[in-house]
């Protein structure tokens, strides 16, 4: 059973006239427990009539609001002075004088504001409203962060919320143990890594000591970097449920933003009432990230770590780091996925090898078929590995004819250049590469049409878009087509045995993967 946490979520509303603020907010009162109204985000000739509008919202909306109105360089949407802010602010008891019968709302000022001299005229607004003390950085993580948070107590603020752009996922280690000091202090803090490479303090933080953390109403009306909308936080990544003690997986890649992974592994655990969360991990900087955030005798935050995927580019850079490595994983030179216990340490394993020809079952008979594999990192390792033990015959092909001899070497097999290839000899051909993948690739294919003619079967690993070009040139081509989202599966299925020692539950994870892929 898992236990639930104070986590709050907060939905922010940015619109640029005040006549789109009321259907906004009562969108985000749906999702939120706080309701953020940036009213930087407004047109200059809209503030007036907005604040006009600012009593009649509250008296209609159900969650406590967050009262924002920053400058530009801390996020907001305008020019703003600090004579500007400091007028707005000690004007704002009195526009809201009769509104009442609500527990008090919050208004957010940044530090500069709360240490400057016009601090001393806002005693009225401190009376009225929970103030919170912020500041943002969203060019990076600064050092003295400790030092930042400890300026910020200084102040009459209630609570205290540093916001800053993650250049790594390291610094996720930093604006986390913020959190870790204010529940040590007594002191009510938000902290948030900003960026693709601090998504996991989004759902994270509330399980060390956050005050709240903050969500999209869509994705089109993110605010900060990173944002993801309330109803994935909710219903993917369960944050109300995230405890010291939940059981944390994830994906360690870069990029991530495109993976199913996190739709698969967070419904298993949901299905089978697993207390644990599967999350991203941009992760550009591996040996940092190793130290600091996986090995449990030298990280440096209190997680309960239980292991990760590992994709592209780092499934064979991670083996110098573990102290064991499973002997499928050695046999095909690269890991993707990585178990953390206290005791053993980190142990690789590969489960891309036997869930890569899953998708084959059926459809021809591996033994004595031969195989053209375009490829030569980590994906294409496992194929060939599961190939060889299937009796097929498999021939590698890469631009790099250096990278195919080293790779066709190493399995026994045949290797070829990939420039100006025909592949109509072969009864399989398999595109082992990331071209493709939903993104700055999604464009490109190894190989054309005129040269798959002939091909029975065309397989593409990459699972994301489910139509790739490369299949759209097989078809094309006269072959039958299948993706990779059966592979992505029957691994994924397997690594989550791994780290629970339980069973998945059957179909809930294709499900799942089905279900993001249509965009529902």
């Amino acid at each position: 059973m898992r236990e639930t946490n104070q986590a709050r979520v907060c939905v922010p509303v940015c619109v640029r006239r005040a006549d789109e603020l009321r259907a906004s907010v009562t969108r985000a009162a749906e999702l939120a427990d706080v309701v953020e109204l940036r009213l930087d985000c407004l047109d200059a000739d809209q503030l007036a009539p907005a604040r006009g509008l600012l009593g009649a919202l509250l008296g209609e909306t159900r969650p406590p609001f967050i009262i924002t109105y920053r400058p530009r360089e801390q996020g907001g949407g305008r020019d703003v002075s600090l004579g500007e802010r400091a007028d707005f602010w000690r004007e704002l008891p009195e526009a809201l004088r009769d509104v009442g019968g609500r527990e008090r709302d919050f208004v957010d000022l940044e530090l500069d504001l709360l240490e400057s001299p016009h601090a001393a005229s806002l005693g009225e607004l401190f009376e009225r409203f929970r103030v919170i003390c912020s500041h943002h950085d969203f060019r990076g993580t600064p050092a003295g962060l400790e030092e930042l948070f400890g300026r910020m107590a200084r102040t009459p603020a209630e609570i205290l919320k540093v916001a800053t752009k993650a250049n790594s996922v390291t610094d996720c280690v930093e604006v986390l143990r913020l959190c870790e000091r204010g529940r040590r202090e007594g002191r009510e803090c938000i902290a948030v890594s900003m960026g693709e490479a601090g998504f996991m303090t989004r759902v994270l933080a509330p399980a060390f000591g956050a005050f709240l953390t903050y969500a999209s109403l869509d994705a089109s009306q993110a605010t900060a970097p990173g944002q993801i909308t309330a109803r994935e936080l909710r219903e993917v990544y369960r944050v109300g449920e995230i405890n010291p003690r939940t059981l944390v997986t994830g994906l360690v890649g870069s990029p991530v933003g495109h993976s199913l992974s996190p739709h698969m592994h967070n419904a298993a655990f949901a299905a089978t009432g697993l207390d644990a969360v599967y999350l991203p991990f941009e992760v550009t900087d591996l040996p940092g990230f190793m130290r600091r955030m996986a090995d449990p005798r030298t990280r440096e935050l209190g997680w309960n770590l239980r292991g990760f995927s590992v994709t592209a580019p780092h499934k064979q850079a991670v083996i110098p780091h573990l102290d064991r490595v499973a002997e499928n994983a050695s046999r095909v030179g690269a890991v993707n996925t990585v178990v953390v216990t206290e005791g053993r340490g980190l142990e690789g394993f590969n489960t891309d090898a036997a869930a890569s020809v899953f998708p084959l079952e059926g459809l021809v008979e591996l033994r004595g078929a031969s195989v053209a594999v375009i490829g030569a990192g980590g994906a294409a390792r496992a194929l060939l590995c599961a190939l060889g033990e299937g009796g097929a015959s498999a021939t590698v092909f890469a631009r790099d004819p250096a990278r195919a001899r080293e790779v066709a070497e190493a399995f026994g097999v045949e290797w070829g250049t990939l420039e100006g290839a025909r592949f109509g000899r072969f009864e399989v051909i398999v595109n082992a590469t990331p071209l493709g993948t939903r993104g700055s690739r999604e464009a490109e294919t190894p190989a054309l049409t005129e040269q798959l003619r002939g091909v029975r079967v065309a397989y593409d690993l990459v699972y994301n878009p489910a139509e790739t070009r490369f299949l759209r040139e097989a078809r094309a081509a006269g072959c039958r087509t299948v993706g990779g989202l059966g592979m992505l599966v029957a691994q994924a299925e397997e690594q989550s045995r791994l780290w629970t020692g339980r069973e998945p539950p059957p179909g809930v994870m294709l499900a799942a993967a089905e279900k993001k892929l249509s965009g529902q």
